[in-house]
């Protein structure tokens, strides 16, 4: 009995821990909490493999699922040190702090570590500390005189705990924690809301280059097929930050420096709503995209031409003798992405943007400020939350993903995807509409074809073009017939190369292969 109130006391402990860690962190930043810090230091130090199984198989989710299995395990460690304590109790309570060094050492080791960041961690693990060792001290053993009928000991004492006392300290400190817990939450709401309604009294100016008109039957409309432009709430995010920078616009800056840059420029967000702005559509992928997979959309995006900001900065390509060919971007978070200069300054529409879909950038993609760079893999182009940019070389520097084996350039690669049917669909037989989009982004999609059980390829219908830096949807009219069948689709860029049917894995720079779907027809 004694062992179980111990791992309760336990638990209480680390409850407490986070719960003080959490107010600690609304006056340090958010991003300085133990489970977030943990979190991020985890997966700074995971293999390309796991993470990519992580995307694979729980999408947007692999966050939430990396941080339950945190708390699971704090759970885990703060009952075993709970009853560890009953039989050394000062030792149980040092044990606790283990937790705080752990928090410590992960929020100052990150890559946008500050000082203040150990903080949380620590002084959670003190009180919680505390609260152990007051805990533990409830259930020492006392001996009471026995009943009329008898004895249990060798006088007829039988030896007991404060069960009373410990009821009355686990019910305070829990109910003390909460509070403490609860107001860190509510200190920390009011700050976002602030940032919140910066970013709702932002109006965008009006494109000096406008997007050219998406051109009738650009969107097919065909019931189950992806709309060409995607809704900002259900566009793909993908990306390491456990809690979501909240970024305020008026305290922003982006500082442009390094190799080659004979004039450094620090912008603010005025500056950049003071230039010339550029609307486009430009299809997004993201590299640990597996082939038919939903990390890819379109959107309409408003910014800045980078290579014009480059240019003035005194940054020349290396084509015509610019010293660098790396851009390093960095985030708040601390993420650095490597993208090749030459690719930005070719001429593509490479933004700083600052709208989506007609809105200032939602936070989770990015706010205020973010690269879209067409026709290259998000990891070695669309910094979120970017801060800095710096101008290097590949063989000086390797960026966040390549130190983790993915490659160093990655331009995005041909694919198409069936949307319509899905897989194990049951159409009924006669004529059914496959249907899908094939991107080739700063390409563009030429020919898509659909086979089914293997047989000869036929040529889908593709819709009207709405760009090279978009996808393309395309459709079939399959005549079926009843049965189990096979459906497989590939593209053609505009270059004439042709998606191979080659299966590989999305390390190190993309996925390949044919989509297949497979329906029973009734």
């Amino acid at each position: 009995m004694r062992a179980a109130f111990a791992a309760l006391g336990g638990l209480i402990a680390g409850f407490t821990a986070l719960c003080v860690a959490e107010l600690v962190a609304a006056a340090v930043r958010p991003e300085a909490g133990p489970v977030t810090a943990v979190g991020g230091a985890v997966i700074d130090r995971t293999p390309p493999a796991v993470k990519d199984f992580a995307v694979r198989n729980f999408g947007t989710d692999d966050k939430l699922v990396l941080q339950l299995g945190i708390l699971v395990l704090l759970a885990v460690f703060a009952m075993a040190v709970g009853v560890f304590a009953l039989r050394h109790r000062r030792s149980g309570a040092a044990a606790v702090l283990v937790f705080g060094v752990v928090g410590a050492v992960s929020a100052a080791g990150r890559p946008e570590g500050r000082p203040l960041d150990v903080l949380p961690s620590a002084v959670g693990a003190l009180v919680a500390a505390g609260v152990l060792h007051l805990l533990t001290g409830r259930l020492a053993p006392v001996t009471v005189p026995p009943p009329a009928a008898g004895g249990t000991g060798e006088d007829g004492e039988q030896s007991t705990f404060d069960r009373r006392g410990f009821v009355v300290a686990a019910t305070a400190a829990a109910a003390a924690s909460a509070g403490a817990g609860l107001l860190g939450r509510r200190l920390q709401a009011d700050r976002l809301a602030g940032v919140s309604a910066s970013r709702g009294d932002i109006a965008l100016p009006a494109p000096a280059s406008p997007a050219p008109a998406i051109p009738g039957g650009a969107d097919l409309d065909i019931r189950g097929l992806s709309s060409f432009t995607t809704p900002n709430k259900d566009f793909y995010r993908v990306d390491t930050a456990l809690v979501v920078p909240r970024v305020d616009a008026d305290r922003w800056r982006l500082r442009i420096h390094g190799k080659g840059v004979a004039r450094p420029v620090t912008l603010t967000f005025q500056d950049l709503l003071g230039r010339e702005p550029v609307e486009r559509d430009i299809t997004l992928t993201c590299v640990s995209n597996q082939v038919g997979g939903p990390y890819v959309g379109t959107a309409r995006w408003i910014g800045v031409r980078l290579a014009d900001l480059l240019r003035e900065a005194g940054v020349m390509p290396p084509s015509k003798g610019g010293p660098a060919d790396q851009i390093v971007s960095r985030s708040v978070d601390g993420m650095t992405i490597g993208t090749p200069v030459e690719d930005v300054m070719d001429g593509r529409d490479a933004l700083l943007a600052v709208g989506m879909n007609g809105e200032p950038l939602p936070f989770d993609h990015g706010f205020p400020v973010r690269m879209v760079v067409p026709g290259l893999y998000g990891y070695v182009s669309a910094c979120k939350w970017i801060q800095d940019i710096e101008l290097t070389t590949f063989d000086a520097y390797d960026a966040y993903w390549v130190k983790r084996d993915w490659s160093r350039e990655a331009p995005i690669k041909t694919q198409s995807r069936i949307d319509t049917p899905r897989p194990f669909a049951a159409p009924r037989a006669g004529t059914v509409p496959v249907a899908g989009v094939a991107w080739a982004q700063h390409r563009g999609i030429a020919r898509v074809e659909v086979r089914v059980d293997g047989g000869e390829w036929h040529t889908a219908k593709l819709a009207a073009e709405a760009g090279r830096d978009t996808w393309r949807q395309w459709v079939w009219q399959w005549p079926a017939t009843t049965g189990h069948h096979t459906l497989e689709v590939r593209a053609t860029d505009r270059t004439g190369a042709t998606q191979t049917d080659k299966r590989v894995g999305t390390v190190p720079d993309g996925a390949t292969g044919w989509h297949s779907v497979v329906v029973d027809v009734t």
